[in-house]
């Protein structure tokens, strides 16, 4: 198991063996993601945004502004 001391100004150095196992080099990205209370998850943030295209659906019927507008005051007024 590898550790790492947070510094006085919040900054970990990352182990070496993670790094690599990581794929990380100077100027990588990471995110730490919340897995449950006290827990969270250290992972590499090596996705472009474009791998995200494709991921929803195209509404079946398009919605007009005033038809977005409606919905949120509707939610916004406690309405459902």
């Amino acid at each position: 198991m590898s550790t790492a001391t947070v510094t006085s100004k919040g900054q970990i150095t990352i182990p070496a063996a993670v790094r690599a196992a990581l794929g990380l080099d100077t100027g990588s990205r990471v995110e730490f993601v919340e897995i449950e209370k006290g827990q969270y998850a250290f992972v590499a943030a090596t996705e472009a945004v474009q791998s995200l295209k494709g991921m929803l659906r195209k509404p079946v019927a398009p919605v007009s502004i005033e038809q977005m507008n409606q919905v949120i005051a509707q939610r916004g007024a406690g309405k459902r």
